[in-house]
């Protein structure tokens, strides 16, 4: 189980790393271009959020079918944060990556609330373009390829 699991995450985030880039390029262009915000641009945010809180349900059973997380019982904490490795999976990625999807979720129910299509692109591509510099900065780049 752990192998297909790995492997459907593993792919998944090729889709959530390429749509959380268009969806902040896009919300900065609307920002730089004063566009209106259009239905293709909600749609965007919405699918955004969709793929990547799939990729936190897929990521979340990873976590636990991981033989990485049997580590915790056998080594304990203290081992676990003393080895990079471990320290990666167990609690760097996990933490990073669910503090993005939130960011992510927060920026879409925020940008619900605004009037004019300036701030509906500002507040998206505030919290979009966070969660993208944190998805990226604990990518285990040395297994992604």
């Amino acid at each position: 189980m752990y192998e297909t699991v790995l492997f459907i995450h593993s792919w998944w985030a090729y889709l959530v790393l390429l749509v959380l880039i268009i969806a902040t390029v896009n919300f900065i262009i609307g920002i730089s271009s004063k566009k209106e915000y259009a239905a293709t641009d909600f749609r965007v945010a919405l699918f955004s959020l969709i793929v990547s809180h799939i990729q936190l349900l897929i990521g979340i059973v990873l976590y636990f079918v991981s033989p990485y997380f049997k580590a915790f019982g056998q080594l304990g904490m203290g081992e676990v944060m003393k080895d990079s490795t471990l320290r990666l999976y167990l609690v760097e990625h996990p933490l990073v990556m669910v503090i993005a999807v939130a960011l992510i979720t927060i920026g879409y129910s925020k940008h619900k609330n605004k009037r004019l299509s300036n701030q509906k692109f500002k507040t998206l591509g505030i919290f979009y373009g966070l969660a993208l510099v944190f998805v990226l900065s604990r990518i285990p780049w040395s297994a992604w390829f």
